[in-house]
């Protein structure tokens, strides 16, 4: 029997919210903007992550983070996407600001148990647990994994559709078909720096030229300079709207 709930009612799954982070491909690892705050939503926000069991396996997780949205400074969704939004939730907490707002940050699923629709479950209950806080509207920055193309644009990706006219990418179907719209492309939703050495620990991949490199499971290629020793990768995210 599958079981969601949010961590505040189970409180005894926040040192397993890592269990199966190895589904993301390891340079997702080193953004240092998630590395500085991610660990802390769960103690932070435990009634907006979400849990899920199944016959008491733990197989599904999702959390989502509470801001100020719009105000005087903040009048656009950021162009920085994940990041800049982790940036505002904790800078709101800091500043005991109340929040009227969430967006989610990852939904997670163990590899055993994709294919079965949980996704579409857990997104329904993140936007119940950021429902009941009153908040008006959840957004996503979400990260459209079924692009294979590194070298096409973002902004041309998003408007690829099915026979049916939902979004042919398999997250933003999620969050198409569970009411929530596409807003725009955050073009520098994540950015990740390293070594030479780093990225080459990281992919498995020589990093011996200058020039775009395409990694597998990165959204756009990687920018390498040999001379100056660093590669950076700028992922970009597709914001979503969903009115609650």
């Amino acid at each position: 029997m599958l079981e969601i709930t949010t961590l505040a009612e189970r409180p005894e799954y926040l040192e397993r919210m890592y269990e199966f982070a190895g589904a993301w491909p390891a340079f997702m690892h080193n953004d240092p903007i998630g590395n500085a705050f991610m660990g802390q939503v769960p103690v932070h926000f435990p009634d907006q992550c979400v849990i899920a069991t199944e016959d008491g396996e733990f197989v599904a997780h999702g959390r989502s983070i509470p801001f100020v949205f719009p105000d005087e400074h903040r009048t656009d969704l950021p162009s920085g996407g994940w990041d800049r939004v982790l940036h505002w939730g904790f800078q709101d907490l800091r500043a005991g600001r109340t929040p009227n707002v969430s967006s989610a940050l990852e939904i997670l699923i163990r590899p055993s148990h994709l294919g079965r629709g949980l996704s579409h479950e857990m997104l329904a209950a993140m936007r119940r647990a950021v429902q009941a806080k009153g908040h008006t509207a959840l957004y996503a920055p979400v990260r459209p994994n079924g692009k294979t193309d590194a070298h096409q644009p973002m902004t041309k990706y998003v408007e690829q559709r099915r026979p049916d006219g939902l979004p042919v990418d398999p997250w933003l179907r999620v969050h198409v078909k569970a009411g929530g719209e596409i807003v725009q492309v955050a073009p520098r939703s994540m950015v990740i720096a390293g070594t030479l050495d780093e990225w080459r620990t990281w992919t498995g991949l020589p990093f011996d030229r200058t020039g775009d490199i395409v990694v597998p499971k990165a959204l756009v290629p990687v920018h390498v300079d040999v001379e100056h020793n660093h590669a950076v990768y700028v992922e970009p995210n597709v914001w979503i709207r969903h009115d609650l």
